[in-house]
């Protein structure tokens, strides 16, 4: 398997190696998958009094965000303090939503989306994502765009599997707009098989457990690594993740192995009750 690699704002195809390195090394020497990496085009600078943790520059993001508050990157942070509490992932982004405005400006998201397939279409032996942050959104677009692709046009999907650190719900372009897929307004869009990591600690786990809803229940798994917005490096929760991955492509190999249905109903018929969810 060959994982795609998408960063998160501010990151960089290089950081993200960094970042990912402990995780991607040892699935590597498990024999596992190997890793590419790709990045946004927009170069940005990144937030005043932030320089220095996002890593060497120059820095990007998939999305042009440089207009309204999508430019400040903390701007949700500082208002999530305020958040009501007992509300649903869902209803909470939909806090973040002004009345009749898109999600992202539709070009520069459509933009995003076409560059990152480009990349797939280059490399035949991509079959899988990892997208962090803002890179797992559109990780998860991408997978959303593929299915309606299928549907559609009989295009058949290049990625298998995905896996998302933190991330938030996949956008679609639909009537010239640019949307979130909640699943308390469509149901689940992603089907095939799924990893989902995140921490309790992130100000931002709201967005990340709204990404889980929009993926179908039956094969994606969650992974609590306890600690906040970010990729764990540490030897346990690496140790885990690659125990809990070994796992899920045994089932993607076997259903492969098993038959020509669609992802989703030959995982299904291999998956067990295993509990991958961790917490401190």
């Amino acid at each position: 398997m060959k994982f795609l690699c998408l960063p998160g704002a501010y990151g960089s195809a290089k950081n993200f190696g960094v970042q990912l390195g402990p995780f991607a090394k040892h699935v590597e020497d498990r024999g596992l998958a190997n890793f590419t990496y790709t990045q946004g085009v927009h170069e940005v600078d990144p937030p005043a009094g932030w320089e220095h943790y996002f890593g060497a520059r120059p820095v990007y993001r998939f999305i042009d965000c440089t207009s309204g508050d999508g430019g400040d990157a903390f701007e949700i942070l500082r208002r999530v303090r305020h958040i009501p509490r007992g509300l649903t992932p869902e209803a909470t982004l939909r806090l973040f939503k002004k009345e009749d405005d898109e999600v992202f400006d539709t070009s520069s998201a459509q933009e995003a989306l076409d560059s990152i397939f480009k990349t797939i279409d280059e490399d035949p032996e991509v079959d899988a994502l990892i997208g962090y942050s803002e890179g797992a959104m559109l990780a998860a677009s991408i997978c959303c765009e593929e299915e309606r692709r299928l549907e559609k046009e009989g295009i058949p999907r290049r990625i298998k599997f995905a896996i998302f650190f933190a991330g938030s719900p996949p956008l679609a372009i639909e009537d010239g707009e640019c949307t979130a897929k909640l699943a308390d307004e469509c149901g689940p869009v992603i089907d095939i098989p799924t990893l989902h990591v995140f921490g309790t600690n992130d100000p931002l786990v709201y967005c990340a457990v709204a990404l889980y809803n929009s993926c179908n229940p039956d094969t994606a798994e969650l992974y609590d690594h306890g600690l906040g917005h970010l990729v764990p490096r540490d030897a346990d929760n690496v140790e885990q993740l690659g125990d809990i991955l070994q796992k899920i492509i045994k089932k993607i190999q076997k259903a492969e192995t098993a038959g020509t249905g669609t992802p989703c109903s030959e995982y299904t018929e291999f998956s067990d009750s295993t509990d991958c969810s961790k917490s401190d």
